[in-house]
């Protein structure tokens, strides 16, 4: 099966002040995908935007940095990220991406259900 751009679901989401921060295209799309595949998508970050901090129960996830200059919060350890970066973030433990590049920052989120 093959699907392209145009034809995935896109969900906006919004900072405090109303304005889109990222942009969610979902991979997942297809007939028989496995039933602990709770997200599959492609993201893309706005310049100074961030996907907030929040943690994982029951789930892990994974990013794959695309392109773009990013400051990831692993667990409150603060790390520069780029192209060909993959964090890793398990059940019980949290973490965050901000955009501080001058382009989109673009990755790969993959989550995970631990049963």
């Amino acid at each position: 099966m093959i699907k392209f751009q145009d034809e995935l679901t896109k969900t906006y989401e919004y900072n405090k002040e109303g304005k889109k921060a990222f942009t969610l295209f979902d991979l997942s799309q297809f007939e028989g995908i496995s039933p602990k595949l709770k997200m599959f998508s492609y993201v893309e970050i706005d310049c100074g935007e961030e996907v907030p901090y929040h943690e994982h129960h029951g789930d892990a996830e994974n990013y794959y940095i695309i392109s773009g200059e990013g400051l990831y919060d692993d667990n409150g350890s603060m790390r520069a990220v780029s192209a060909g970066t993959i964090t890793f973030t398990p059940s019980g433990q949290g973490h965050a991406l901000k955009n501080v590049g001058k382009d989109k920052l673009c990755f790969i989120a993959l989550i995970l259900k631990n049963e």
